[in-house]
């Protein structure tokens, strides 16, 4: 019997060939973080043994930790990847956008225009992406194909709709398409696939370093962002995973470090099969909360009051099976 993993799997591998064979000049957007190495990985699996038929794009920020330079340029050349990198620093020396100043800058806004200048100048018609529905409300409404008109700019009316798993990607010349073909994947299952077929990441993920704590942010010290004050931040050393993961738990204070080393060293290194139960408690639990929130409000004892004819008050405070029992 196939896994769902397995089912997600093929899934992504038929969109990526579709889109190959679709679409002139597709590229896959890959950053060195887990998702866009995930799709990678796919992207391989889905030609082998021939080569990947289109370029990989990295907007490079110039603010990237070296590690991940490093490993960006080693995996395309072990896979044998066309690598196209698109620089920031070159468009704010162009002109095209004023670089962020101050104690918390971020060329992450930046990126963008960068973008948008390299798929005009390359003439790309098809940007693959690893956007998931799971990680928030802005990217849970795109589609597997989501269109973008000439301005790179997203219009809900211009959404094609998606049935059976047909995928409508005809544009007009200046428009692209976005592709996220891992859209339908959880944090879960992406950490599952890479513990699963051992996929290699940065080892920055896994290093230790130090951070400091910043409007409720877990950030890296380094030269582009350095802790302002001694009462703003809060000097500690953990994982980059738990950094770049906010749903991991926050990691201990340098006192409980100190403390917990004697016990710690009897302790084996948490496997990374044990990281995925701990993010789908941590999706889960903001869920029930909506849930609980949505039942206990006035309108949905409205709604039950229109649809099942009675006039009394709904008991909200028993069991759901109870209050079944007690309509139906």
């Amino acid at each position: 019997m196939k896994s769902a993993l397995r089912s997600l799997i093929d899934e992504s591998v038929t969109i990526i060939r579709e889109v190959a064979a679709e679409f002139e000049r597709p590229v896959m957007l890959f950053s060195g973080g887990k998702d866009s190495v995930v799709m990678l990985h796919l992207a391989v699996r889905a030609f082998s043994p021939a080569r990947v038929p289109f370029p990989v794009m990295h907007i490079d920020t110039g603010h990237n930790f070296a590690e991940v330079i490093e490993f960006r340029d080693r995996a395309v050349r072990d896979l044998d990847v066309q690598l196209i990198v698109g620089s920031v620093q070159a468009s704010i020396d162009a002109g095209r956008i004023q670089d962020a100043t101050g104690p918390r800058a971020s060329r992450n806004p930046l990126q963008t225009v960068t973008l948008l200048d390299s798929i005009k100048e390359h003439k790309f018609d098809a940007v693959f992406g690893g956007a998931r529905r799971d990680e928030e409300r802005a990217r849970a409404k795109e589609r597997v194909y989501s269109h973008r008109d000439a301005f790179g700019q997203w219009d809900p009316k211009t959404q094609r709709p998606e049935l059976w798993g047909i995928y409508n990607g005809r544009h007009k010349p200046g428009e692209h398409f976005r592709i996220f073909p891992i859209s339908n994947w959880t944090e879960l299952d992406v950490w599952q696939f890479i513990r699963d077929y051992n996929i290699e990441l940065p080892s920055i993920y896994y290093a230790h370093r130090k951070v400091f704590r910043r409007d409720n942010m877990w950030m890296a010290c380094r030269l582009s962002c350095n802790p302002m004050t001694a009462k703003q931040s809060a000097k500690n050393s953990f994982g980059f995973a738990r950094l770049a993961t906010p749903l991991a738990q926050p990691p201990l204070s340098h006192q409980r470090q100190q403390s917990n080393k004697s016990s710690q060293k009897h302790r084996s290194r948490a496997s990374l099969s044990e990281a995925p139960l701990a993010l789908m408690i941590a999706f889960l639990r903001p869920a029930w909360k909506i849930a609980k929130s949505w039942a206990t409000s006035d309108a949905t004892t409205a709604l039950c009051h229109r649809r099942l004819g009675r006039r009394r008050q709904v008991n909200f405070d028993r069991s759901p099976a109870i209050r079944l029992e007690e309509h139906f």
